[in-house]
């Protein structure tokens, strides 16, 4: 059995990708979730939680952004060019953890600023959860399918 490119990466290069590529993006996305929760519930807009929620936010965005550029370079580009790919289990997999830019940039732009300038405290905590949900569902798209054998959409299509 073969396994996907995402989980080829995480494998490799022990403990540093699973560190640089898993850990450091999930406990990040994981930390603003559970801050977003504390916040939602006590509507405190100005304590630690919200200090913490705001740090991680940017710091994610900005350190995803770097990791994307770098996959894209050194993975996405190369494989495509090459027709490396080992199906579409490996193309969704890249794909999904590779959409985790989408939110975890646009969490670090509304935290500097950036965009939703003009929204109340409020419309920015409800964009600011609907990005961490959205991070959490293709984090987690990346995470199940990257796990699947490329080989077993290729056997069930024989």
């Amino acid at each position: 059995m073969t396994m996907t490119h995402y989980m080829e990466l995480l494998a490799s290069n022990q403990p540093w990708n699973l560190i640089l590529f898993m850990a450091i993006p999930v406990i990040l996305a994981e930390t603003i979730a559970v801050t977003e929760l504390g916040i939602l519930f006590s509507r405190n807009l100005t304590g630690g939680l919200r200090k913490t929620n705001k740090i991680c936010g940017i710091f994610a965005g900005i350190y995803f952004t770097g990791v994307f550029i770098y996959l894209m370079i050194n993975a996405v580009i190369p494989l495509t060019l090459t027709g490396g790919w080992r199906g579409p289990f490996d193309v969704i997999a890249v794909g999904s953890y590779l959409l985790g830019i989408v939110p975890l940039l646009g969490m670090a732009l509304l935290e500097l600023g950036i965009i939703a300038r003009k929204k109340d405290e409020v419309s920015k905590l409800k964009l600011h959860a609907k990005f961490v949900g959205l991070f959490l569902i293709v984090a987690h798209v990346a995470m199940i399918v990257g796990m699947l054998s490329p080989d077993v959409l290729n056997m069930t299509m024989k």
